[in-house]
């Protein structure tokens, strides 16, 4: 797995979805966010990790049965192979009446120090999930089990998931506000782009509670650009004293 730098995972574990969502935009990346999967509990901590893909297909009779759990190539199987510190991103179709893990699978998924499972599909044994502690990103919760309406096929191909295209390695960052992809060769650049979005962002907010108005403010005009400059230049200033 080629695992993006420390430091660019780093940096964007203090970013928020919504502004890489803006900045990725700005790249010409509109189709970035995960529709369909949210958090499943709302005191989530961000997580961010490269992608470790899973992919099913349309439940097919004589492949979709509890005996397909033993299979080689098998749920069981791929959650097997992750890396530690990968998101697992399993594309189930966006189909809601059939749960992709239950507690089992989550708790092995959390001991192999997964950073996260990331799906448009559903879970099932919600309670089991929650105490496993495990970050979860989903469609919501279903109490039939996977091959009651799918067949997995295979791991680590690119899926769509949420009807977003994602690649093995691709870094996947999940908060509050859903999950987005950012191609792993653009990482660096959208991780240092975003930053200085946080801080420009974290600046404004600031002018607005002292009670500024919007125009000219947000986004920024010459006049404010030039404020902006003169407040980071300040705030280095002091940073080396």
């Amino acid at each position: 797995m080629n695992v993006p730098g420390k430091d660019v995972i780093e940096t964007l574990r203090g970013i928020s979805t919504a502004t890489l969502t803006t900045v990725l935009l700005k790249k010409g990346l509109r189709n970035v966010w995960l529709r369909g999967s949210m958090p499943l509990r709302p005191d989530q901590a961000r997580q961010v990790g490269p992608a470790f893909t899973l992919r099913f297909v349309p439940a097919r009779e004589d492949l979709a049965t509890p005996e397909s759990w033993a299979s080689p190539r098998s749920t069981r199987a791929a959650i097997e192979a992750m890396p530690p510190g990968c998101i697992a991103v399993v594309d189930a179709m966006g189909i809601k009446d059939a749960g992709i893990f239950g507690d089992i699978l989550c708790q092995r998924i959390k001991l192999r120090d997964v950073a996260a499972l990331v799906s448009d599909g559903v879970v099932r044994d919600v309670a089991g999930v929650i105490k496993t502690e495990l970050p979860v990103w989903c469609g919501g919760v279903a109490a039939p089990p996977s091959v009651a309406g799918l067949t997995f096929v295979n791991w680590q191909d690119p899926v769509g998931c949420g009807g977003v295209a994602i690649f093995p390695d691709d870094l996947i960052v999940a908060d509050s506000d859903g999950a987005v992809v950012i191609p792993q060769a653009l990482a660096k650049e959208v991780a240092q782009l975003a930053s200085d979005q946080e801080a420009l962002e974290d600046w404004l907010l600031g002018e607005v509670r002292g009670g500024a108005s919007l125009p000219g403010l947000y986004p920024p005009n010459e006049e404010n650009k030039r404020r902006y400059q003169e407040f980071l230049k300040h705030a280095g200033n002091a940073a080396k004293r």
